[in-house]
């Protein structure tokens, strides 16, 4: 069971611009559990499991993301076990499609 596990939502010019992917190689190379997708309303929403510092510092690069894009928010609130059952089967980090 991870220590931490965080429901995390970015707004700004995030999609169209590889933030999902970025999150989603970002939370890998960091060794966290998780998944990204977007969604209809223009944001990026994740999912990030993992030690407390690691989940911490992966949110704090959310608020800068890839160069292309423009973070103006990120809410971040703890989360259950049960949104972590959406990753796909036998991955530890998964792209979700959009919602």
């Amino acid at each position: 069971m991870p220590a931490t596990i965080r429901h995390v939502t970015i707004r700004g010019r995030v999609q169209g611009v590889g933030y999902r992917a970025w999150v989603e190689h970002t939370a890998m190379s960091l060794g966290l559990d998780g998944w990204v997708r977007n969604r209809r309303d223009g944001s990026v929403e994740a999912v990030l499991a993992g030690q407390v510092d690691i989940v911490e510092q992966m949110i704090a690069h959310c608020r800068r993301g890839p160069v292309s894009a423009r973070v103006e928010s990120v809410d971040a609130s703890e989360a259950g076990a049960d949104l972590l059952k959406l990753r796909v089967a036998g991955e530890n980090f998964s792209m979700l499609p959009t919602i």
